[in-house]
C-alpha cells in the first residue's frame, strides 16, 4: 500500500502525534522529541481516515466550488452571494473594495486573481470584526459574561478561540460560511468563557444554549476546508 504523501510538522504544545487533513494537504504534528522513525507506521494505520477524509472533501469541493476572482464572478457571504464587479485602475496605489447592491466593487492596479484576492480578503477581515463583534455582544450579554478583547485572523487550522484571560480570536473565513455557522461558532467560544475545556459540562452547556451544536460541528468538519477564496 502507498501511503499518502504528507508533510511533518514539529510543535513544542504537541503532546502527541496527529494527523490534520485540509486544503493544503495532509499534515502530521508531532511532538518536539518524537523520533521521526514512528511517523510513517503512524501514517499507515492512519490511512482508511485519510484517504475516507480526502474522499469527502474532494466530493464537498465538487458542491461548493472555489469562487472566481474576476469580473462577473461571485463569492459567499453569510449565506448570500455576492457578484463582483472588478475594474482595473493601472495607478491606483491602494485597492478599494465597497459593497453595494449586492455587488462588490473591486478597484485594484491589476486584474490578477492574487491582487484581487488581497483586497477582498482585507474587506473580510474589515466585515467579520462588525459581524463578529454583534453576535459575541450579543451571546455574552445572554450568558452574563464578558470578554476582553477580540481579534480577527486567518487562522489555518481554527476557526475561534478563547483565552484562559478572555480574549477572544476569530477567523474570518467564517463569514464565506451560512450565518447559523458563525451563529454557531461565537457561542462556541462564550461557553469557553465559563468553561475552558471541552469537557462534559461544556458541551451540556453549549447544547442548552445552540441544540443544533452537532450539526454545525458537522457542517465545519465537512465543508470547512472549502471556506476559502
Amino acid at each position: 500500500m502507498t501511503t499518502v504523501p504528507y508533510t511533518i510538522r514539529r510543535s513544542d504544545r504537541a503532546r502527541r502525534a496527529r494527523i490534520q487533513v485540509s486544503a493544503e494537504g495532509v499534515e502530521v504534528v508531532v511532538p518536539r522529541r518524537l523520533p521521526l522513525r514512528e511517523v510513517e507506521p503512524f501514517v499507515r494505520a492512519k490511512q482508511p481516515w485519510i484517504e475516507r477524509t480526502l474522499l469527502r472533501m474532494q466530493a464537498a469541493d465538487e458542491q461548493r466550488p472555489r469562487p472566481l476572482l474576476v469580473d462577473g464572478g461571485e463569492v459567499p457571504y453569510l449565506g448570500d452571494t455576492l457578484h463582483l464587479r472588478v475594474r482595473v485602475e493601472l495607478h491606483r496605489t491602494r485597492p478599494r473594495v465597497v459593497l453595494r447592491g449586492g455587488c462588490l466593487h473591486v478597484a485594484v492596479a491589476s486584474g490578477e486573481e492574487d491582487t484581487v484576492r488581497a483586497a477582498l480578503e482585507r474587506w473580510y477581515r474589515l466585515r467579520a470584526r462588525t459581524e463578529v463583534a454583534e453576535r459575541l455582544d450579543a451571546a455574552v450579554d445572554r450568558a452574563g459574561r464578558e470578554y476582553t478583547k477580540l481579534s480577527i485572523r486567518a487562522q489555518r487550522t481554527r476557526w475561534a478561540s478563547c483565552s484562559s484571560s478572555g480574549g477572544m480570536s476569530f477567523n474570518w473565513r467564517l463569514l464565506l460560511a451560512p450565518p447559523e455557522i458563525l451563529d454557531y461558532v461565537v457561542e462556541h467560544e462564550v461557553v469557553h468563557l465559563e468553561v475552558l475545556d471541552h469537557s462534559p459540562d461544556f458541551w451540556s452547556l453549549l447544547a442548552s444554549r445552540c441544540p443544533q451544536y452537532r450539526a454545525r460541528e458537522r457542517w465545519l468538519r465537512h465543508n470547512g476546508h472549502t471556506l476559502r477564496l
